[in-house]
């Protein structure tokens, strides 16, 4: 998520979680996406949640313990969390909506969750502005995508939703440069692709 400046052997001993956060967000925000846009049918939905899981929840909740191990505070506190918005999505999806009384319900349900995730998303784009321009473009698609999906929950608006399905995928292919910048750089031991780096971020 960011490059932090060495603070002891602790943070030489653990490898860069961040592009494995990504990526693990990345590819789960596609999918889900798709269910979304409705661009591959509802079909998409009984892929998206063994992702959530296990890529997307239990995957990135690790880049974030790890982050907390380098001692980078925003990388850390947006892995565990965006880790634990896709494990609560999986329990959501598959054991809570279903058992609300109406469909009217479940709608207001996803809504508000879908809310107080956008809350979250925006307030970590204030702080994503010193991390790099890759990471500030995936905060603020984000939050943008959570926004949209918010609105066409609580107005059942399938319009509204495939807006915020197109944005996703938008958002991923920003995660997905961000985390492939991490790893070419880290493998060439250079920069090589630009990510418009800003400072230092605990």
């Amino acid at each position: 998520m960011s490059q932090v400046e060495p603070q002891s052997s602790t943070f030489q001993s653990v490898a860069d979680p961040a592009p494995l956060g990504l990526a693990a967000f990345a590819m789960t925000t596609v999918v889900l996406s798709c269910y979304n846009t409705g661009f591959l049918g509802p079909a998409t939905e009984a892929v998206v949640l063994p992702l959530a899981l296990f890529y997307g929840g239990l995957t990135q909740l690790l880049a974030g313990m790890w982050e907390f191990r380098r001692r980078n505070t925003f990388g850390a506190t947006a892995f565990s969390s965006f880790g634990a918005f896709w494990l609560a999505y999986y329990l959501l999806a598959k054991d809570v909506a279903p058992t609300l009384a109406t469909a009217a319900d479940a709608h207001k349900a996803v809504g508000l969750f879908l809310l107080v995730w956008a809350i979250f998303t925006a307030y970590m784009t204030v702080a994503s502005v010193r991390v790099s321009g890759a990471v500030l473009a995936v905060f603020t698609a984000l939050t943008l995508t959570f926004v949209l999906l918010s609105i066409g929950e609580f107005a059942t608006s399938d319009t509204a939703t495939k807006i915020g399905g197109w944005l996703g995928l938008l958002t991923a292919a920003f995660a997905w440069y961000a985390s492939f910048a991490g790893v070419v750089s880290s493998t060439f031991g250079r920069d090589v692709v630009p990510t418009m780096p800003g400072g230092p971020v605990r």
